[in-house]
């Protein structure tokens, strides 16, 4: 069966295919009469406007474009969750692209999102350079998490990385360890505050900080534990790892496990993000929580008042982080 269009709903009601538009279009110069005739057709046949040339024909759009940086990341789940709720509850859509944090493959996503004529576009962590994401902002309002920009077209919303691995290292601190090594992001945009934070409270504490490279990936943990595993024997191996993100962790996790390295017992381990994946109960991390679900929908709400012209100066909005204890966290080996 064929979908059904415009001009069979204006064949059933009885009416022409300008005023099926009109009525699609909330138009307030249809009668009562005809509108109602018209809904009727429609749901009779099952015809749904389609919503690009709704807002074409209106020359408004109710489309809100959304680039994931990767799909595979629970984290990225939860913030669209957030942005999800917040444009039903505005009359907005959301159409979703990926370029898997590929620069050349977010260009082509990002493309395909605008061919949509989005009322807006929402960036989440994206690895495009920033000249795309200025050229990108003279068309459309732009939002762009987990990431920081000064173009004056662009809000941003981020959480404070750096307070976040901060508390994360006090937390093992207390727990007595010494030897806390971190698995950063590599070259993802949050890695760099995260790292800042770690360095300075290992100073703080008067510690030698110790920077695996990495990435937020489960195959960057388990290769950087790897990479542990040949710089220390069993006896001297860190008593705990700050990963840059639940991602990584989750890949550390399932590394130390091979090395016959037990969690918490010889090795604690603390992620970043809160994501769902962390609360599973096999899993059961010691995590920082960025309120994923709260940034999603602080990211629409500051491009729903674009699309409404209620401000036009840029926000950056820096949402605080907590620190969630689970079951990875203990006190070292040493002190048992």
């Amino acid at each position: 069966m064929t979908r059904p269009t415009m001009d069979d709903v204006a064949a059933e009601a009885g009416v022409s295919r300008a005023l099926v538009s009109l009525v699609m279009r909330g138009s307030p110069k249809v009668s009562e009469q005809r509108r109602r005739a018209v809904l009727r057709a429609a749901e009779e046949l099952g015809y749904q406007p389609h919503a690009m040339a709704r807002s074409l024909a209106s020359r408004t759009s109710n489309i809100v474009g959304v680039l994931v940086s990767d799909l595979r990341n629970a984290f990225f789940a939860d913030v669209v969750e957030g942005m999800d709720a917040t444009a039903q509850q505005a009359g907005l859509e959301l159409i979703l692209n990926t370029g898997c944090r590929n620069a050349s493959r977010e260009r082509t996503a990002l493309d395909s999102l605008q061919s949509f004529r989005p009322g807006g576009i929402i960036l989440l962590s994206p690895v495009l350079p920033a000249a795309a994401i200025r050229e990108t902002a003279r068309h459309y309002p732009v939002v762009l998490v987990s990431r920081s920009s000064v173009v004056p077209g662009i809000d941003t919303v981020n959480d404070d990385g750096e307070t976040g691995a901060g508390l994360a290292v006090d937390h093992l601190v207390s727990l007595g360890h010494r030897r806390i090594v971190h698995f950063d992001g590599g070259a993802a945009f949050t890695a760099t505050p995260r790292r800042r934070g770690y360095l300075a409270a290992m100073r703080r504490h008067g510690l030698e900080p110790l920077v695996v490279p990495s990435e937020h990936t489960d195959a960057a943990g388990m290769a950087a534990v790897r990479t542990l595993l040949n710089l220390f024997s069993p006896n001297d191996f860190p008593t705990a790892l700050l990963c840059g993100n639940d991602f990584n962790a989750v890949g550390a996790m399932s590394a130390l496990a091979e090395a016959g390295l037990r969690v918490p017992q010889d090795v604690s381990l603390v992620g970043y993000d809160n994501s769902s994946l962390a609360a599973l109960h096999h899993i059961s991390l010691t995590t920082v929580d960025q309120p994923r679900v709260e940034i999603g929908r602080l990211a629409m709400a500051a491009l729903i008042e674009r699309l409404r012209d209620e401000r036009s100066a840029p926000v950056r909005m820096r949402v605080p982080p907590s620190l969630v204890v689970r079951a990875t966290t203990a006190p070292p080996r040493s002190s048992s």
